[in-house]
């Protein structure tokens, strides 16, 4: 029975990672992105990454999910529908894809996988909270400050598209 929610939320996961990159409406991918992530975050909470799952929600689902919402909004183009990809796009990214899946597989055959009996983090609040403010080696400060700079980034260039002025005729 503890298989049967790990197989659901991963073909949750599938089908709207899927139904993201599918949609000819660009407000609908977005909102099947936030169903997406949130199924990543119910796959932390069943891994019992409680503190993973958090972040999950609070980083990506509340603030890129949001930050992506927000730029669409100001395009004013949010009901419309995306232009049709043409037949050579959607054959390379086909062959892009497959690329991808085979170079995973690869990947997950090549490494090696130690068996744990320990489900769950054996890790503190206390030691993830200091390595997340700790800058030497080990540290995420320079992470999430990159992370923060290209957020500025794509918000700062959202921006600059909606207010782009329509060529006179």
């Amino acid at each position: 029975m503890s298989h049967f929610f790990l197989y659901l939320i991963s073909v949750m996961i599938l089908v709207f990672g899927v139904l993201t990159v599918t949609s000819h409406k660009i407000f609908r991918a977005a909102i099947y992105l936030l169903f997406a992530l949130i199924n990543v975050a119910a796959l932390y909470f069943y891994l019992q990454y409680e503190f993973i799952a958090a972040v999950q929600i609070v980083v990506y689902v509340g603030g890129i999910v949001v930050l992506i919402i927000f730029s669409l909004f100001l395009t004013h183009r949010v009901g419309s529908d995306l232009p049709a990809p043409s037949y050579l796009k959607m054959f390379f990214t086909f062959l892009a894809v497959l690329f991808g899946f085979g170079f995973a597989y690869f990947l997950l055959l090549a490494h090696e996988f130690s068996e744990t009996a320990i489900i769950g983090s054996s890790i503190s609040m206390h030691s993830i909270g200091k390595a997340m403010l700790n800058y030497g080696e080990g540290g995420f400060v320079l992470p999430f400050e990159v992370v923060s700079i290209l957020l500025l980034a794509a918000l700062v260039g959202s921006i600059a598209i909606a207010m782009k002025t329509k060529p006179k005729a």
